[in-house]
């Protein structure tokens, strides 16, 4: 039964293109105008993927002001949209007052090279972790603690954006029956999908060696996941 579970996990990968390499790019802001600002587009630049503003306040000191996700492009140009960043939010500290504007520096694909890693099963997390080698994976047992910790056994966005934060990582891998996708951990667009195989059964709410991700009564909504495939769709934005 084992070589059967671990023939079907070969097959499940086999056809990924093991190459997802989206390069951080850094560009000044041309225009900003109604939360929004123009940048110069790249080839390494998707619609959907992420990044930061930093502004320099003198020769040695900068700060990100905030996020910004990259909405259209076009006729060489990009445009991105203003959110705010609360990833190192510090209650002790204020949020920074400055508003991105032109000469601004945009930083897009940030945090591309860390992925939250959300599958069915050992065997598909195994092949997964082979065929990326260029990515580093956050192992699903530091959220799996946290829904735990949490009586999370149906995760949200704003969990999986949470464990993002905490652990520098920019995107969420998820594996589903015969579709795998890499998005961007904030926004959850998709950027990158992929064919795969069948998926030979499922442990809910994804692989992770933390036992007993239990619900309360006294929680509203945090019943269990009955199907995996449609929860994480369901997470999703769609183009």
């Amino acid at each position: 039964m084992k070589r059967i579970l671990l023939i079907l996990a070969a097959l499940f990968t086999s056809v990924f293109s093991a190459e997802f390499n989206v390069r951080e790019y850094q560009t000044p802001i041309i225009e900003a105008k109604d939360g929004f600002a123009t940048i110069i587009d790249s080839p390494d630049i998707v619609v959907g993927s992420s990044g930061v503003v930093v502004h320099k306040f003198d020769s040695r000191k900068s700060s990100i002001i905030a996020r910004v996700s990259v909405t259209e492009k076009g006729g060489g140009f990009a445009k991105v949209r203003f959110e705010v960043f609360d990833s190192l939010e510090q209650k002790a500290l204020p949020i920074p007052g400055i508003m991105p504007a032109s000469g601004d520096i945009v930083i897009l694909n940030y945090l591309y090279k860390r992925s939250l890693i959300i599958v069915p099963n050992k065997e598909i997390y195994n092949e997964v972790i082979s065929a990326f080698k260029d990515m580093e994976f956050i192992h699903p047992d530091i959220v799996g603690s946290y829904l735990s910790y949490e009586y999370k056994p149906n995760p949200s966005r704003d969990d999986f954006r949470k464990m993002c934060s905490q652990s520098a990582a920019g995107l969420i891998f998820i594996a589903m029956n015969e579709e795998s996708l890499f998005a961007d951990c904030q926004s959850f667009e998709v950027l990158k999908r992929f064919k795969s195989g069948s998926v030979a059964y499922y442990q809910l709410p994804f692989y992770t060696r933390v036992k007993d991700i239990d619900t309360v009564f006294w929680k509203l909504g945090s019943s269990k996941i009955s199907d995996f495939d449609r929860h994480y769709k369901s997470l999703l934005k769609e183009k």
